[in-house]
């Protein structure tokens, strides 16, 4: 079965750097886009960034200008560069990508477990 799984997450101050990562294994065809959410307690799920599998990127206004994702050549991982990060930014952080498992198949949704990522004042 496919999967995705994140790393870099954990507790920076106010200011610092992580870097998020995810990784794709498992029976998969082609990765179409693929994106982060995060989700802060009490509030919904927001997207932070997607990007295409032709490279174009969409960011959510909040981290315009901080976060940047990026996606290696062989397409089976996507990171987010987390510059500048403030509190508000604290949440779990989710990968997902759009999978097809065969050639003749749709896409379809897989999310990995998430990564944590508190930022303290």
């Amino acid at each position: 079965q496919a999967q995705l799984v994140e790393s870099g997450g954990g507790l920076v101050q106010a200011g610092g750097s992580l870097r998020l990562s995810c990784a794709a294994s498992g029976i998969i065809f082609r990765i179409n886009d693929m994106a982060w959410y995060r989700q802060a307690p009490g509030k919904q799920r927001e997207l932070v960034a997607r990007i295409t599998s032709s490279g174009t990127t969409n960011y959510a206004d909040s981290v315009k200008g901080r976060f940047t994702i990026s996606r290696p050549n062989a397409k089976n991982t996507v990171h987010l560069q987390m510059n500048s990060l403030k509190p508000e930014d604290t949440g779990v952080y989710h990968c997902s990508a759009q999978v097809s498992d065969s050639p003749l198949l749709p896409w379809r949704e897989l999310w990995g477990q998430g990564t944590q990522v508190t930022v303290s004042p």
